[in-house]
């Protein structure tokens, strides 16, 4: 006969094919946030921008001089209710935990690391690709970085739509936005680096190739 504890354990760590546990969406989460951060330091460090939230954070940091951290938490207060509505409780309980997480080391890790420079091409070719995989985990725990991600995640559940190629699509338009604050190389890299991240996603998250829940 199975003892409480041994049930609460079993509630926690149990997975199946179709369905992640507990421990898994945790971890999942948790590395997804690591990953995300790794790329936006990357790319902070070599000036650039991306799309999405952390586009939106990086426009308002770039232009404002408020903490990368402080802008990317506050930027994506407003599609939770979104979230809520149209992806649920759990999806948006993970999600707030992964911007929250995102958040805070954003302003631990570029110390921590002491990166001084980076080139532009390379930091928009290794963020991107880094940045894309963070949100891949996040994508498959059902999970996000808020905002646009909620919403692309929310379009391609209702209608089919490519997760990867709807925020492309966004990106493009944020991306558009940095004119104001940056030189065409840097632009052209930022640009570069948002189409590895989105093909990143575009090719690997399939709901006909990954199916846990």
């Amino acid at each position: 006969m199975a003892t409480p504890a041994k049930s609460a354990l079993a509630a926690l760590t149990n997975s199946s094919a179709e369905r992640h546990s507990i421990v898994d969406d945790a971890q999942g989460v948790i590395s997804g946030s690591m990953l995300a951060v790794l790329g936006i330091t990357l790319l902070s460090s070599a000036g650039l921008l991306t799309g999405g939230t952390p586009g939106i954070a990086f426009l308002v940091h770039y232009a404002t001089g408020f903490s990368f951290g402080a802008c990317f938490f506050a930027v994506n207060l407003p599609f939770y209710y979104l979230a809520f509505r149209r992806m649920g409780l759990a999806f948006t309980v993970k999600t707030f935990i992964a911007v929250a997480l995102t958040s805070a080391m954003s302003e631990v890790l570029p110390r921590a690391l002491g990166i001084t420079h980076v080139d532009p091409l390379i930091g928009a070719l290794f963020g991107g690709l880094v940045v894309g995989a963070g949100l891949l985990a996040l994508f498959r725990h059902r999970a996000s970085l808020g905002g646009v991600g909620i919403l692309a995640l929310y379009l391609q559940d209702r209608f089919g739509w490519r997760a990867g190629f709807v925020q492309l699509g966004f990106d493009g338009a944020i991306v558009a936005c940095s004119f104001f604050l940056a030189s065409p190389f840097i632009i052209a890299c930022s640009i570069a680096g948002a189409v590895v991240m989105n093909v990143t996603l575009a090719m690997n998250h399939r709901k006909d190739r990954y199916i846990a829940m």
